[in-house]
């Protein structure tokens, strides 16, 4: 269909280019506004228009987070489906310290570029916006509506320390542990109360004490949010917020069940009770190796290098996980600056011409591993096969 790939290509670069001024205004105002999870209503907005005006077909309230959209254009049939994801929510007090001001704005770049240079291209390309990465695990919503189903390969790229395309990802969960006893005064009748307070810090330092007992890539980070009103007071209430990470779901849920029994334990051990409540489990990251390695060509071809990941640690979580345990999906990062992710530097960096830069760089990377998928039938059939082999490994145990 594409007698001359490379040429249609340089024509994808071009069109990022002059699309450049726009995709820089566009994330430079969703950076000066940070919305937090499922809060993200002038992102949504933002990133939408330009997708609308250039014909995509829009549709908002997708499985329904209202803060979420779907933008679709239908090329000739025959072809892919292709979803850009974009992400859009900050953190609370830093802003967009994570830079997912560039992650949206790069996937509507891309699928933009895609559209205006090969307008007789064979499949869809749909940006997926998809909300409350920071908190609440948006793409995990959306798995469970099926949302992914139909998608052949999925792909967004994210701002980092490093250009790297196989990064893995943790299998996490958050969970509060709310503790219950009984109010007493503190001095004159102690012997009437239940401190919750106790339970809670008996069960903080009993999960320390799991962390020689547990694999090397677990981590069990953990908070007291409540603690107790006044130090004359026996604490009837009592709660820790806690973050817990392993390599794959199922070793995340026996790690999960090690601190679940410390943590009634605890309580039960002043005669307190405790509730639980668990978040949504983050699934592993599964990087598709056959679409990373087209998207490290094009970073490559562009002068851009890569490096390989971390064999142990320095990895996070993110839902985009559990969207790689339904389809073909990659999560490439892209240089920018020395900060690390989550810190007023990092933010700094993102609203900067240093992620000016990295926008550019990851909407073109994005639009040309897309455009590899579309025209050349046998990479996309590489793609899909692989996924299909893990997939069938997997559910065989």
């Amino acid at each position: 269909m594409y007698p001359d790939p490379a040429l249609m290509k340089q024509k994808i670069k071009e069109t990022v280019d002059r699309l450049d001024p726009d995709l820089r205004e566009l994330s430079q105002r969703i950076h000066a506004n940070p919305e937090l999870s499922f809060q993200e209503v002038q992102a949504q907005q933002w990133l939408t228009e330009p997708l609308e005006a250039a014909g995509f077909q829009v549709e908002k309230g997708i499985s329904g987070l209202d803060t979420s959209f779907r933008a679709v254009w239908e090329g000739q049939s025959g072809g892919p489906t292709i979803a850009l994801l974009a992400e859009y929510d900050a953190l609370p007090r830093i802003g967009h310290a994570c830079g997912h001001n560039l992650i949206g704005t790069s996937a509507v770049g891309a699928a933009l570029a895609l559209k205006e240079a090969c307008p007789d291209l064979p499949g869809r390309i749909i940006v997926l916006g998809t909300p409350a990465e920071e908190e609440g695990g948006g793409k995990i919503i959306m798995v469970n509506d099926g949302v992914f189903n139909e998608m052949d390969a999925v792909m967004m790229c994210h701002p980092q320390q490093k250009t790297m395309v196989l990064r893995g990802a943790l299998a996490c969960v958050d969970a509060t542990f709310t503790f219950h006893g009984k109010q007493a005064h503190a001095a004159s009748s102690p012997e009437k109360g239940i401190s919750a307070l106790d339970a809670l810090v008996n069960a903080y330092a009993g999960i320390n004490s799991l962390r020689p007992y547990l694999k090397d890539d677990v981590r069990v980070n953990g908070i007291i949010t409540k603690g107790g009103d006044a130090p004359n007071v026996v604490p009837e209430l009592a709660e820790a917020v806690y973050i817990i990470r392993a390599k794959t779901v199922e070793e995340l849920k026996i790690v999960m069940d090690k601190v679940y029994r410390v943590v009634r334990h605890a309580a039960e051990g002043v005669g307190a009770t405790v509730d639980i409540t668990e978040g949504l489990i983050y699934a592993e990251r599964n990087n598709n190796k056959t679409l990373a390695g087209l998207f490290q060509q094009n970073l490559e071809d562009m002068g851009i290098e890569v490096h390989d990941p971390p064999q142990t640690g320095g990895v996070g979580s993110s839902d985009i996980g559990n969207v790689s345990q339904i389809t073909a999906a990659i999560h490439p990062y892209i240089r920018l600056g020395d900060a690390t992710t989550h810190t007023p530097e990092f933010a700094r960096l993102a609203g900067a011409e240093e992620g000016m830069i990295e926008l550019n760089r990851a909407a073109k990377a994005l639009a040309l591993t897309a455009f590899d998928l579309y025209a050349d039938k046998a990479a996309l059939q590489q793609v899909r096969d692989e996924f299909e082999a893990w997939k069938q490994q997997k559910d065989e145990g």
